[in-house]
């Protein structure tokens, strides 16, 4: 990862990869929809809104994948003081609160269907809505300590509180299993799926799908940031002058 230490290295490598993933992430992301929507089966049980995990499931992924991207962003911070390291985790931010929200709505409109209610304080329910006031929290200690500093990053504590943000990744795994609650038990695991192929496979291509579009939008804030930067940095040489 030192390789990528030089912003414009990084620039280097991210501007002509941003759009493969960008364009790449939103045809598998149209193709696993389609798919989704008019070639795979109704499920047997939830019926036509069992459709909604071509959505829910990614979402849900990168929810979680984000944060643990926040905290890797830390402790590259905080241990190896990374230079990009504080960009990256305010770039990954955002994006990890909006698909943690959108698996919060989409789960919602799910259980409503299938469970009867939109909303029951279970434990994946209510850990996955801390992970997003985590994600709140985090952006306003990144933004606030951002304005401080003039090299545009995240402070030490910011970088701290991402990393103890990390407890509630395993809670939200667990939660299901610790719990006995509405919440059904996971479908895919490393023992295997018990989602049928015919529905596997869609659903494989939305996660992919989303993921690399997730990477594409984390590429172009960091993007953005280095640019702000920069120009922040020249006002402040041309004030001095």
């Amino acid at each position: 990862m030192h390789v990528l230490a030089n912003p414009r290295r990084f620039l280097s490598i991210a501007r002509p990869l941003t759009p493969w993933l960008l364009w790449g992430g939103l045809l598998l992301i149209a193709l696993g929809c389609g798919a989704g929507l008019f070639l795979a089966p109704a499920d047997y049980l939830q019926g036509e809104s069992a459709r909604i995990l071509y959505i829910h499931v990614p979402a849900a992924w990168l929810g979680m994948g984000g944060w643990s991207g926040i905290a890797i962003a830390a402790v590259m911070q905080l241990v190896w003081r990374h230079p990009l390291a504080a960009v990256a985790g305010r770039a990954v931010a955002v994006p990890g609160a909006l698909f943690t929200a959108i698996c919060l709505v989409t789960g919602s409109l799910w259980g409503r269907p299938t469970w009867g209610t939109y909303w029951e304080w279970d434990g994946r329910m209510t850990s996955m809505l801390i992970l997003l006031f985590l994600y709140i929290g985090y952006i306003a200690l990144a933004r606030s300590s951002a304005e401080r500093s003039e090299e545009g990053g995240v402070s030490r504590v910011t970088a701290i509180f991402g990393l103890v943000g990390t407890i509630n990744l395993p809670i939200i795994k667990l939660s299901v299993t610790w719990w006995n609650t509405l919440h059904q038990g996971e479908s895919i695991s490393v023992r295997g799926s018990s989602i049928d192929a015919s529905m596997l496979w869609p659903l494989g291509l939305t996660v992919i799908g989303f993921s690399l579009w997730f990477s594409a939008i984390v590429l172009l804030r960091m993007r953005t940031i280095l640019a702000l930067n920069k120009a922040e940095a020249r006002q402040r040489r041309l004030a001095r002058g």
